[in-house]
């Protein structure tokens, strides 16, 4: 059940934006596309470039609309990773601005076909080195551009997103304040547990803030259970909107990212690495992400979602959790009719005698 605090949180008007809606009560965004279409076969692990915008648009506006349907309050246009520096390896930087203008077109069709916010997005440039200030040079040039396609499209507003250097992210945030948009700021944390420049995430978030950030927070690489952690640190130290994003995959103290995870048992996993293909043994359940949903809204925030890997049942999950019902909870899981494990008057009785048998007191607790 939702808490206390979850259960008197209000449902956002239809026309409000990002910041009025955040006033009123939680914002659910998905993310998670480029796993869901590697998965699907529509874009390679690796690059994990969005060629899929271009090439099967049709499957893009679907998913859009599927996590809608699941909860989500935001349409993030498939823009991650469709950046010059991308693109050059894949030999398409010549669809530069035609996939950004194409992503942007798919997303703001469904956002504004349901009332929900449209979301531009810029994200780590893959270029960018602390000491190296021609890299500067070229990841400003990068968010200028996106940036200014995001604003032809007119979003409500612009989310920059899975910076590992604080640096990076603060020149993406200049970006995006020169468009005038609200900025919805999230960091990706390394393994070691400080941004690769050297700040904690707590201090990051707070520059970020101090720069004029809308809101700030986590996003990608670690689970709910080492993602929680740091939410706690950086709650005291900023004072606005806080942002929480995780991937849906249950990352430990010792394994922190997803990225740093082994599979002991995983005999056929490439390299020995379970990232990025071989991830599916550690896969959060729906409920999991439930838990992790209250957590966060119980540690005071406001803009949740999931990242790499998440299916539209987490997001559902996630929505139910704050207290939602949408669309999707039609389908919620009602195991009261099930063959084996029902409760329904008119189910076969030696079918839930056998299911007894055989496997309810084998999860029975024991002692």
């Amino acid at each position: 059940m939702p808490s206390k605090a979850t259960r008197k949180a209000k449902s956002p008007r239809k026309s409000a934006g990002l910041l009025e809606r955040l006033e009123a009560g939680p914002v659910i965004c998905a993310e998670g596309y480029l796993f869901e279409f590697e998965r699907r076969g529509y874009l390679q692990a690796g690059a994990y470039v969005p060629e899929v915008v271009l090439e099967h648009p049709d499957l893009v506006e679907s998913l859009h609309r599927d996590f809608v349907h699941a909860g989500s309050d935001v349409v993030e246009a498939f823009t991650y990773y469709a950046h010059r520096a991308k693109l050059k390896i894949i030999g398409r930087e010549k669809d530069l601005e035609k996939i950004n203008r194409a992503a942007l077109r798919i997303a703001t069709r469904v956002a504004r076909s349901t009332g929900t916010l449209l979301a531009g997005d810029i994200c780590n440039t893959s270029i960018y080195g602390a000491d190296d200030p021609a890299s500067h040079k070229q990841a400003r040039r990068i968010f200028d551009e996106q940036v200014g396609w995001a604003v032809d499209a007119g979003v409500d507003f612009i989310v920059g997103e899975t910076y590992s250097f604080a640096g990076e992210a603060l020149l993406a945030l200049e970006a995006i304040k020169r468009s005038g948009k609200p900025a919805v700021m999230t960091l990706s944390v390394p393994r070691e547990g400080r941004m690769r420049d050297g700040a904690t995430p707590a201090d990051a978030c707070k520059r970020l803030e101090d720069a004029g950030a809308d809101v700030v927070g986590l996003n990608c690489a670690r689970g709910p259970a080492t993602t929680l952690p740091l939410l706690r640190e950086i709650r005291p130290v900023v004072k606005g909107h806080m942002a929480a994003l995780p991937v849906p995959y249950r990352t430990t103290a010792a394994e922190p990212t997803f990225q740093s995870l082994t599979d002991a048992r995983g005999a056929a996993t490439p390299e020995n690495r379970p990232f990025p293909t071989a991830l599916d043994p550690f896969m959060c359940s729906r409920y999991e992400i439930a838990e992790f949903g209250k957590a966060a809204y119980d540690l005071g925030v406001r803009y949740l979602g999931v990242c790499c890997g998440a299916g539209p049942h987490h997001i559902r999950s996630l929505a139910e959790a704050l207290g939602r019902r949408p669309p999707a909870s039609r389908f919620s899981p009602d195991m009261s009719k099930h063959i084996l494990f029902g409760s329904d008057k008119r189910l076969r009785q030696d079918y839930l005698e056998y299911a007894r048998r055989n496997y309810r007191s084998a999860r029975a607790p024991s002692g």
